[in-house]
């Protein structure tokens, strides 16, 4: 089980294939488990393969603060630091795209593609903030289906619902409906800043974003309920190519990973910069 000391922390981290480098960074409350299932066995023949698990998170250790994007960058620059990884192409999903997000605004010549999936942007709250945010009630309907019942005065507490999901089964994998090792995440909850520094813009304002000229792929289920931010992201990325996956909600790696990685191929080989606009802009009119 290799670990890194970094930034004062260890965090557990994976290295497999040969080739270019490549770093996914996964969301808050999972692990680096989600890219191993269906997408690092794909790619591990074309790029060498870095995944790591957060701090807090699985077998990294848990210290009481530092869980803003801003606090993560500065973790994952130092553990390319340790492993000798001078520029990657990056990835991320959910909380990890907002990582990868933050740290190409931070250390803009450490990355050469960026691959955000399903990221929320603190920023971008206030598409969040009124009731009737059709996210609000998916995420009570998840979390009434795993048999957690949110009272109404938490329907619209973000914090209380970060907090709520850790106690549903597994959603995908071969555990997929078993109870997850709750435990850990509860102590992540209950210990640490995490679920507060989750909502923290932490710097990473929209003008920074608009600033981000690295070829991007942007990638969001079609049924996503952050449609808003792709929307808002992709007409103010400057070199974005969007990318809608059709019967998918929010785990793109997970829900239709082989849509995902034909996308990550093409663009990860790509040698042009990335398209302003793609052909799935009439799948976003058609469900939207």
């Amino acid at each position: 089980m290799p670990k890194a000391l970094v930034n004062g922390i260890h965090l557990h981290y994976q290295q497999i294939g040969h080739g270019p480098n490549v770093v996914m960074v996964h969301g808050i409350t999972g692990n680096q488990a989600i890219w191993h299932l269906e997408v690092i066995p794909a790619l591990m023949q074309e790029y060498r393969l870095t995944t790591y698990d957060l701090r807090g998170h699985s077998y990294s250790d848990m210290p009481p603060t530092g869980y803003t994007t801003a606090d993560h960058a500065l973790d994952l620059n130092h553990l390319l630091d340790s492993l000798g990884i001078e520029r990657v192409h990056l990835v991320g999903h959910s909380f990890g795209a907002e990582i990868a997000l933050h740290y190409t605004i931070l250390y803009p010549e450490r990355v050469e593609r960026l691959v955000l999936i399903e990221p929320a942007i603190a920023a971008l709250q206030f598409l969040r903030d009124r009731e009737d945010w059709i996210g609000w009630k998916y995420w009570r309907d998840r979390l009434s289906v795993g048999g957690v019942s949110v009272p109404p005065e938490k329907w619209y507490d973000s914090e209380f619902l970060v907090r709520a999901s850790i106690k549903i089964p597994k959603l995908f994998g071969f555990r997929k409906g078993q109870a997850r090792r709750a435990a850990p995440l509860i102590k992540l909850m209950d210990t640490t800043t995490a679920a507060r520094d989750y909502s923290d813009i932490a710097g990473m304002t929209l003008d920074k974003i608009a600033k981000v000229g690295h070829p991007t792929l942007l990638v969001y289920g079609a049924d996503s309920v952050f449609l808003g931010t792709y929307t808002y992201l992709k007409d103010h990325l400057p070199n974005c190519m969007p990318v809608l996956i059709p019967e998918s909600e929010h785990f793109g790696p997970l829900e239709r990973p082989e849509i995902l990685i034909k996308h990550l191929r093409e663009f990860l080989k790509s040698d042009s910069p990335a398209s302003p606009r793609s052909v799935d802009e009439a799948l976003l009119r058609a469900v939207t």
